[in-house]
């Protein structure tokens, strides 16, 4: 999938939202500066959530709730400043994990090992022309 601009990101993102299962773990992939802020962005908006998603780099997660009763809990974690994945078991992101949820993760690689198995991964990337790739595997 590619995209041109990072409202067609947030739409794709959005769209994805829909199809997610309940209680999602989702790896993103990529570069400082290849919009997995923006992805996050669009994924808020699919679940309903309204309020603004900004990146929790200095704060290393953020826990966003849906204002629709029944709504998804999007709890977003930038793993960036974190040296070993003991540090996110110190966090309790798993008081946060109230079904139906969706943890989206910056910078998996920091902290390998500690996404669970069946996590959908995502590659962000741009392309020469400059358009955003995106790939789930």
């Amino acid at each position: 999938m590619t995209t041109a601009s990072a409202a067609e990101t947030q739409a794709f993102a959005a769209q994805l939202a829909a199809a997610l299962p309940p209680d999602t773990t989702l790896a993103l992939h990529g570069n400082l500066g290849v919009g997995k802020t923006t992805f996050v962005q669009g994924l808020a908006r699919g679940f309903g959530i309204t309020e603004p998603v900004t990146s929790p780099t200095f704060n290393i997660y953020t826990v966003h709730h849906a204002r629709e009763a029944g709504g998804r809990t999007l709890v977003h974690l930038d793993a960036y400043r974190l040296d070993h994945p003991k540090q996110v078991e110190d966090l309790l992101l798993e008081d946060f994990l109230v079904s139906p949820w969706c943890l989206a993760v910056e910078w998996p690689e920091k902290i390998p090992g500690w996404l669970p198995p069946g996590a959908l991964q995502l590659d962000l990337g741009i392309a020469a022309d400059e358009r955003h790739t995106l790939k789930l595997r």
